[in-house]
């Protein structure tokens, strides 16, 4: 699964990175997690507009919100055979940019936490879904990331990894028009593992209630 992630680069370049158009602010995070509010980017017309939307799945047609907090994943392997995932994955599908995540691998009886990232610390996307839920005057706009098996380098401590696209299939996978499952399933694999790396991190990463640079860095060994 994915329960963590960054997003800390610079704004600007960020917006850069990614063509889209935010009209508020978005401050650094550094430990992200459900049911927090995450940064998305979706297509409008042919225009790529930012929106912030609450990490975990509500469907539109749930009676209680709180179904989200279970939804924070969706398996890539399953997503058309899932009827709270069918309809997402053919219309409505985000990029949710990141700079970094987190997993955890056990050791004795401690958990060490792993931050993974692109190699040079370059951000990225996650590939995601979202829905808009309504009820009453209460709108809400939720999302979930996509995982699928691990690559060589995440396997060493997670048997699942978030599906992170690759920059050429931005377009394909926010192409409101494109529903053809067998092209969206092709882009839903492994990230390439010599073109990522990962270095252990403190336990702090651990509470949510974290966030702050001292998260990203690696943690003192010795």
């Amino acid at each position: 699964m994915c329960g963590r992630f960054s997003l800390a680069m610079d704004f600007n370049l960020l917006q850069e990175k990614f063509r889209f158009t935010f009209p508020d602010a978005w401050n650094p995070r550094y430990n992200i997690a459900p049911s927090q509010p995450v940064l998305t980017v979706t297509r409008q017309g042919n225009r790529r507009v930012g929106q912030p939307m609450r990490w975990g799945l509500v469907p539109f047609w749930a009676k209680d919100p709180k179904i989200g907090y279970k939804m924070i994943n969706a398996r890539a392997e399953t997503l058309n055979e899932r009827p709270v995932y069918r309809h997402p994955f053919r219309k409505q599908r985000c990029l949710i940019p990141a700079d970094g995540f987190y997993e955890w691998k056990r050791s004795g009886k401690t958990k060490q936490p792993y931050r993974f990232q692109i190699k040079g610390g370059e951000p990225f996307a996650f590939a995601g879904l979202w829905d808009q839920w309504k009820q009453g005057t209460d709108l809400l706009y939720t999302c979930t990331i996509i995982t699928t098996r691990p690559n060589a380098l995440v396997g060493e401590v997670h048997n699942r990894m978030p599906v992170i696209l690759k920059e050429d299939d931005y377009e394909t996978w926010l192409d409101p028009e494109m529903d053809n499952p067998v092209v969206l399933q092709s882009l839903l694999e492994p990230y390439p593992e010599d073109q990522m790396e990962a270095y252990p991190v403190s336990q702090r990463v651990n509470s949510p209630k974290n966030d702050d640079p001292s998260l990203i860095e690696p943690a003192d060994q010795g």
